[in-house]
């Protein structure tokens, strides 16, 4: 690891080697942070005519005084007669404005009277939403690469859509590797630790609409390391190995790959925490090698992994990125940028950042509460209090 490439080159290496995934028709009950492969467009206006934006009374414009009701449009129910001068039909918010009506007097405008309204006067278009107003017949109202959340497949049912055309999940395969490693609830016995980067790692793949293929836990033998890598990588696009990728007897990761035929990117990054990470390739599947500890587990995660997995549905890999200012002095580290964990405050100028506490990559607790990881550039002295930073929002 004595060329160790910065950051930016790692996630720039990574991403030259995605090819999008295939894409297919995706039940909209079944979409939810699902990416989008095309554009998708709009066969109607919306709304689909001209309707009520409040309770009241469809009316010609500017006639006051005691207008004669011909009738009720209903949401769903249109009146079916048409508004002339002294007339007007009760409405609905939502209702078809029925023909010859020109604006919407609001309840709280009139009073009853005899089979009739005393109305005041409105202006043209008052409370009338038009049609297409929304959304033209044409429209491409979600472009290809969105992300589909709760708005978006709203926005997709309003037009008619059932299904989308989605790009597929990736599959994601891991592998955690150590003797230590023993299952929560079981019984801890002497040197050994429980298991916590599985967790870590299964709940960041799923926020990032990718589909865990299968998780196992390898011991620290080169044969036991090489067959779960197999394994994975005839399972999945993405295969993420916690660690074992270092320089120590036990390490067997960064070997099995390559008895694997995997075909190294690099290894080794001028991050703290994350220095040993390992990248490669067979075929179309990616294999991340991420170091043991927790916290470099998710900070290498997040800095390379997810991007990998947006880039593969075709949303945007920097879509969770941001800047923000420091609240306190931070020492920098002269040889490695630094990914602190922070929270963030929203100001009138921006985000505010600060960190969460003492940073230790095996603190993971660190990562309790935290907004995005702030990367620290490497030098001599501190980075000052004010000072702007690149943010991967958590």
């Amino acid at each position: 690891m004595s060329d160790l490439i910065a950051v930016d080159e790692a996630r720039r290496r990574v991403l030259a080697e995605v090819e999008l995934l295939p894409a297919g028709p995706v039940a909209l009950a079944d979409a939810l942070e699902r990416v989008l492969a095309e554009d998708m467009t709009s066969a109607i206006d919306v709304p689909p005519f001209d309707s009520s934006a409040m309770d009241g009374f469809a009316v010609r414009a500017a006639d006051p005084g005691v207008l004669r009701i011909l009738g009720e449009s209903r949401a769903g129910h249109p009146a079916g007669v048409h508004v002339e001068p002294g007339t007007a039909v009760r409405i609905s918010t939502g209702a078809v404005v029925p023909p010859g009506a020109q604006a919407v007097v609001t309840l709280e405008r009139t009073e009853p009277a005899e089979g009739a309204v005393r109305a005041e006067a409105v202006a043209l278009g008052e409370n009338v939403r038009r049609a297409g107003e929304d959304v033209t017949a044409g429209d491409v109202v979600l472009p290809a690469g969105t992300v589909l959340g709760p708005a978006e497949l709203g926005v997709a049912a309003s037009v008619g859509r059932s299904r989308a055309q989605c790009t597929a999940r990736p599959r994601v395969a891991l592998v955690m590797t150590g003797d230590e490693l023993a299952e929560p609830g079981a019984e801890l016995a002497p040197g050994r630790i429980y298991s916590s980067n599985a967790r870590v790692l299964a709940g960041l793949v799923q926020r990032a609409g990718a589909e865990l293929v299968t998780t196992e836990q390898a011991g620290d033998t080169a044969q036991a390391t090489r067959d779960a890598l197999d394994r994975a990588l005839a399972s999945a696009d993405v295969v993420c190995a916690s660690g074992g990728v270092s320089v120590g007897p036990h390490d067997h990761v960064k070997a099995a790959l390559g008895d694997l035929s995997v075909t190294e990117r690099f290894w080794g990054v001028r991050l703290r925490p994350g220095k040993p990470t390992w990248f490669g390739v067979r075929d179309r599947v990616l294999a991340f090698g991420l170091p043991g500890n927790p916290v470099s587990a998710l900070v290498t995660f997040l800095l390379f992994v997810r991007p990998a997995l947006a880039a593969l549905q075709g949303a945007d890999p920097a879509a969770r990125r941001g800047r923000g200012r420091l609240t306190e002095a931070v020492s920098r580290n002269p040889r490695r940028d630094e990914a602190l964990r922070v929270t963030l405050d929203a100001r009138d100028d921006g985000w505010h950042v600060t960190p969460t506490g003492p940073q230790g990559s095996h603190m993971l607790t660190s990562v309790v509460g935290a907004d995005a990881l702030a990367m620290v550039t490497a030098g001599d002295g501190h980075a000052e209090a004010g000072h702007l930073l690149d943010l991967e929002l958590l």
